[in-house]
């Protein structure tokens, strides 16, 4: 971050995708087998030239793939990989999904579905004796808590109060990666709808039974007309820890990971308090249920509010999922209404302002629904030290490739520069991306959806697009669940390094 002036705003900027260590933008693996090859085509020559040109041939054909990449930075042989996947799985209907009485999945229950179908949902105390509810993922072995938040606005705060909210939000997700056992983190701003019933509860419990008859019913045009239109925002803050044995100790496991979580979370919450957050309270185990039901099925949205007034029991988590579900290559449609998840593929190039995702979270006319998600993979010392090094040297090895040297080549070795030397300097590195959901009540909805994500993205200076073929998975990572999707990938780390 940089400030220009002492009386001009305070712009913040510098966020880097690390660049690939091989050869004019192609990774390591790619750069060894062009080497390769190369080498291989040159010894043919000693014995036939036909055949190294048809050697030369073949590896032109095996680099295109790894070599030509589309405006968002994806290469032909990864959207090769999501077409096969899309296929395989689309030929074994496992893009569809029915649970309840009738469904195949769950023994008649409604469990999630996809990469939190093996999810557990338990309630335990932390240090202040509040109720928590922990996530837990056996394939991954992570235990999630999420922290609802009432956030403040910035609406007639002034740009020094937020400066230093901002500043408070970088400090606390730098003190993220010492945190112990903690591997992400997610922030997630939902707008939706406002049923009206809190509305509806908070001016009965406090009318006067001798109120004035005109007081009356200017109340009950209040709570008649107010709803319409308006909007409620819900923001939440899910924790991931790991339940990995440390070293020379066993495997925690869900029991011991309560205890060591709620030792941590008073902290973690206090920590919120300066960042503009307003109340951090971890949600409990029937609130979760609560908001993922109403996530996948948001027609029972009123019902939920309404029975929680009436002190209800409310829903368990084998109540959390939708009765249906069908993930299509561009969309999601589950429990009758449609959703179209998008990725970020490029953060904000340049300096930008504090609100410059103002206009992304807020809610729209076009979407009945909006959720945006930041996920957060924090970096101990030890890792943000060896990723910010080596971000410079790939920086350097790429500005010295070109005899002649290009501004854009410099700018980004001044600018690693500079993250190594803020690294040095205590502050922590962390890897982040963004998702947005968009849920329609029906198809014919989606397009004017998409138009509206169209025009908000540019606004908020990033690069977006669909999760084409993994709809159902990015639409749960949106969640505040806790996943950490390249944990779940197909591939192993090595071979999507390569590709």
């Amino acid at each position: 971050m940089a400030a220009t002036e002492a009386h001009s705003p305070r712009t913040y900027g510098n966020f880097r995708k690390p660049r690939a260590s091989g050869l004019r933008g192609l990774s390591l693996g790619a750069t060894l087998l062009l080497f390769g090859g190369l080498i291989a085509v040159v010894l043919t020559t000693l014995i036939s030239l036909w055949l190294a040109l048809a050697l030369a041939g073949v590896l032109a054909l095996v680099m295109a793939p790894l070599a030509v990449r589309d405006r968002h930075g994806r290469t032909l042989m990864q959207r090769g990989a999501v077409r096969l996947a899309w296929w395989r799985s689309t030929s074994s209907g496992s893009n569809l999904y029915r649970s309840g009485p009738l469904g195949r999945a769950g023994g008649g229950t409604c469990r999630l579905p996809g990469l939190a179908a093996q999810s557990t949902l338990s309630e335990a105390r932390d240090g202040y004796g509040r109720p928590f509810a922990m996530i837990t993922v056996p394939a991954t072995n992570h235990h999630t808590v999420v922290v609802s938040c009432d956030a403040d606005g910035a609406a007639l705060v002034d740009e020094r109060q937020v400066d230093i909210w901002v500043a408070h939000w970088g400090q606390w997700l730098s003190a993220l990666g010492t945190e112990p056992g903690l591997v992400a983190a997610s922030v997630t701003v939902e707008t939706a709808p406002d049923p009206g019933v809190r509305l509806q509860q908070e001016i009965g419990a406090n009318s006067a039974d001798d109120a004035p008859e005109l007081a009356r019913a200017m109340l009950r045009d209040v709570v008649a007309a107010y709803p319409s239109g308006s909007a409620q925002i819900s923001t939440r803050i899910a924790l991931t820890f790991s339940g990995a044995p440390r070293a020379g100790a066993p495997r925690r496991n869900a029991e011991e990971m309560a205890v060591h979580i709620g030792t941590r979370l008073p902290g973690l919450t206090a920590g919120l308090s300066m960042t503009g957050a307003g109340t951090a309270v971890p949600m409990t185990a029937t609130e979760l249920a609560e908001a993922v039901r109403v996530a996948y099925d948001p027609t029972v949205a009123q019902l939920v509010e309404e029975a929680r007034a009436a002190g209800g029991t409310g829903l368990t988590w084998d109540e959390a999922g939708p009765i249906a579900a069908q993930e299509a290559w561009d969309h999601y449609r589950h429990d009758g209404v449609h959703s179209i998840t998008w990725a970020m593929t490029e953060a904000p190039q340049g300096e930008v302002f504090s609100n410059v995702l103002t206009g992304l979270v807020q809610p729209n006319r076009d979407i009945a629904r909006k959720r945006v998600t930041l996920l957060y993979r924090p970096h101990s010392r030890a890792e943000g030290a060896r990723v910010v090094q080596q971000d410079y040297k790939n920086a350097l090895f790429t500005a010295q490739q070109s005899p002649l040297g290009r501004a854009s080549d410099d700018a980004e070795v001044v600018a690693a520069r500079k993250a190594t030397e803020e690294q040095a300097q205590g502050h922590g590195v962390i890897q982040f991306g963004l998702l947005i959901t968009a849920t329609v009540d029906s198809a014919a909805d989606l397009p004017r959806a998409t138009a509206a994500v169209d025009n908000l993205a540019p606004a908020a200076r990033i690069a977006v697009r669909p999760v084409y073929g993994s709809q159902a998975a990015a639409f749960a990572a949106a969640l505040p669940l806790g996943l950490v999707l390249p944990l779940h990938t197909a591939l192993p780390q090595t071979v999507r390094d390569a590709m």
